[in-house]
């Protein structure tokens, strides 16, 4: 049988309603706890080793099939699962664990170029429930205004170097736009316009929350999803002028919708 288990091996960051049922917080780095299934395209994605499953990266469901991530979550040759449904890993009783078929990362994926972004095929349909929806995505091209409130959501450590969390955490993430981003003193060059900076005031993501979603409502819209975790700073995940980045969504639509059919 095969084990879940709460180890971290990758460092590096480590529904169609669009109506998660949740309370913001004002205040993942500094993080709070989300309410249980209240962002419902929430996936985990784990590596199989040795019959346990190891968690590795952040997900969003967009399709019963698919899951979004980052192009740098499968840094191993082997099998992938996603985790659905999921809130406390200590109880994973009515959760869908899936064993993925297909890893399709972005041709032009680079470290140092950006193009962070994947798509995992599940091996079946993940079932449609209160708890697991896929994920309204970005339109195409939009480029979300400086000071939107987000938030990201994950697993992932919760201080620099620090554990991981059991339960998932939500933190309030405001975007700064790439004028600001690409200054000199905060990002400079390596951050590009496919990217997405936000956060601010000691909230960043961390280790394990890669490729996880950045989740924004423009007004009174719904809820989607206009980021994947990318980076963080070396120096810590909340450094000061080092926001969290995240692959653009809304520069990948095309992308996207091209891999979904033709795989």
């Amino acid at each position: 049988m095969l084990r879940l288990l709460s180890a971290l091996l990758l460092v590096a960051l480590a529904s169609a309603s669009g109506q998660p049922s949740f309370r913001p917080s004002i205040r993942v780095v500094n993080g709070t706890d989300a309410d249980p299934h209240s962002w419902p395209w929430q996936a985990m994605v784990l590596y199989e080793q040795d019959g346990a499953l190891y968690f590795i990266c952040g997900g969003t469901l967009i399709d019963p099939d698919w899951v979004m991530t980052a192009g740098h979550c499968f840094p191993y040759n082997g099998t992938y699962w996603v985790l659905l449904g999921g809130h406390d890993i200590t109880d994973l009783g009515g959760n869908q664990i899936i064993p993925g078929e297909k890893i399709v990362v972005h041709p032009d994926y680079d470290a140092s170029k950006g193009n962070d972004i994947a798509l995992l095929k599940l091996s079946r349909s993940a079932e449609v429930t209160e708890e697991v929806q896929p994920a309204c995505l970005a339109p195409r091209d939009y480029i979300l205004p400086h000071g939107t409130e987000c938030y990201i959501t994950g697993w992932g450590t919760t201080s620099t170097g620090g554990a991981v969390s059991n339960v998932l955490q939500q933190g309030l993430l405001p975007v700064v736009d790439y004028e600001h981003c690409s200054d000199s003193d905060w990002w400079g060059s390596t951050v590009k316009e496919t990217m997405v900076c936000a956060g601010g005031a000691n909230v960043a993501g961390c280790n394990g929350d890669s490729g996880g979603p950045l989740n924004c409502r423009i007004g009174k819209g719904v809820w989607k999803v206009y980021g994947v975790a990318s980076f963080v700073s070396i120096e810590g995940c909340d450094t000061p002028q080092k926001p969290t980045v995240f692959t653009r969504v809304s520069a990948y639509i095309d992308w996207i919708s091209g891999t979904i059919a033709s795989h």
